[in-house]
């Protein structure tokens, strides 16, 4: 009955692909370890344009990556040089996980949605706590920074796993985080400047 709906393989591809997007706006490697290990297992099907994702020199490259990145953002300083680099490295790892789902749609199509939907969610999602962890600098003296690290962390992998073996929840999950990452985002930008504006004065 399903496999008469029109374009459901569309949908669900999408429906993955936001996932995957908002995943990596939480932790750009984490998710593509995911996927590369789950490529590599043969857990999920892998596109030939996207192979490369389920070797096991991905496997590793990512697998290192992650770790070093879960790490990196337990360390003062450390931390806020990842932010600097953080939004740029999610949009083009949304953007690459996105596209990985849409390979037979054509290059245009594939990656002008892979831009625009992958990479603007996972864009919005990194941006967003980015501005949380400056607050959080800025109101607890870093000492907050771990658990908004941890956070972002579940988060990623939760939102990893999801988007592979209950897309439909994961989409729904992701425009959710990213409406709330908004929100909360603009509450920490009018405390910096409200502060400023107290320390200026």
């Amino acid at each position: 009955m399903l496999d008469q709906i029109p374009y459901l393989p569309y949908v669900l591809s999408a429906f993955i692909g936001i996932g995957l997007a908002a995943a990596t706006g939480f932790r750009v490697f984490l998710p593509m370890f995911a996927v590369s290990l789950a490529s590599y297992f043969q857990w999920i099907p892998t596109h030939e344009s996207f192979e490369w994702l389920s070797g096991l020199p991905a496997l590793i490259t990512t697998g290192v990556a992650t770790l070093a990145e879960i790490l990196a953002y337990y360390i003062p300083i450390v931390d806020h040089l990842l932010d600097t680099v953080s939004v740029p490295m999610a949009t083009i790892a949304g953007s690459v996980l996105f596209a990985s789902q849409f390979a037979d749609l054509g290059t245009f199509p594939q990656w002008g949605l892979a831009l625009i939907a992958g990479g603007g969610t996972a864009a919005t999602i990194s941006s967003g706590f980015a501005g949380i962890r400056a607050a959080s600098t800025v109101t607890t003296g870093g000492w907050g920074n771990p658990v908004v690290g941890t956070t972002e962390t579940a988060g990623a992998g939760i939102m990893a796993v999801l988007a592979m073996i209950s897309p439909v929840i994961a989409a729904f999950l992701a425009i959710a985080t990213v409406i709330t990452i908004v929100i909360l985002g603009k509450k920490a930008l009018r405390k910096l400047i409200k502060r400023n504006e107290v320390l200026n004065n």
